[in-house]
């Protein structure tokens, strides 16, 4: 069977492109090409939740040791090129000196290459690391301003559940459990009950906690009601219409 191009997912993943008739006949059949969209449009959607990512600590200390060293050792790849390049000695048959063994610098090479390569690729993953807990772990004791329980909303299966805090550091404080799973991405909004106006406070990412800033002089009383929505990832940033989760906040 042949497999969709590895562009076509990635355009379907970022909503760039609509499923057709084609591709879908042909992911309904093919475990493989569903896998690989669930898993770019997996990175899409962390992707776009780290677009409201501000104001991260610097990464720590031995990151940037690690990082150093690495382009410390960087440095001496033209010289040991040089070397690979220069040809070995010749030695006279009968010298009784050991033979050279062709191909060591080669290796030497090849070893700090993938030394270098996979120290810079781990600092990386430390520093990305770092940014996802400080994000999504719950935070330490802060004054509450305002509160609400969230409850499974519409067919959402009534286990869903959630917990919504507005900190007095001017951010919203969501917990989720038992949310189900959807092909895009989960979106917070504050709406007004009212007038049904709303506007969207962040994404939802992977994790069952996330902190989201609210926007300064926002009307907590006007705009009460939490919701947590399943979205596509179709570059229309309204509300999709699907609710999981709402709650009223109580100061």
């Amino acid at each position: 069977m042949q497999h969709l191009e590895h562009d076509r997912l990635v355009f379907l993943a970022l909503g760039e492109s609509d499923v057709d008739t084609a591709d879908r006949t042909h992911l309904d059949a093919c475990p493989h090409c569903r896998a690989e969209l669930a898993s770019l449009r997996h990175v899409a959607g962390l992707g776009a939740d780290s677009q409201r990512l501000r104001d991260l600590p610097d990464p720590p200390e031995h990151v940037w040791q690690g990082i150093m060293s690495e382009i410390t050792a960087a440095k001496e790849l033209p010289r040991l090129t040089a070397d690979r390049q220069r040809p070995d000695p010749v030695v006279p048959v009968g010298s009784g000196s050991p033979p050279v063994a062709r191909g060591s610098r080669r290796g030497r090479w090849s070893r700090l290459a993938t030394t270098a390569v996979t120290a810079v690729a781990a600092a990386t993953v430390g520093v990305v690391g770092t940014a996802a807990v400080l994000r999504e772990a719950p935070p330490a004791e802060q004054t509450v301003v305002a509160s609400a329980p969230l409850a499974a909303y519409g067919s959402t299966p009534p286990a869903a559940r959630g917990d919504a805090r507005v900190l007095g550091t001017g951010e919203l404080h969501l917990h989720v459990a038992n949310l189900p799973a959807v092909p895009g991405y989960y979106e917070v909004w504050l709406i007004n009950p009212q007038s049904m106006e709303m506007f969207s406070v962040g994404v939802l990412g992977g994790g069952s906690d996330v902190l989201l800033p609210l926007p300064p002089n926002v009307d907590l009383e006007r705009y009460s009601v939490i919701d947590v929505s399943a979205e596509q990832f179709d570059n229309d940033t309204a509300h999709s219409g699907d609710s999981l989760l709402r709650g009223s906040l109580t100061g």
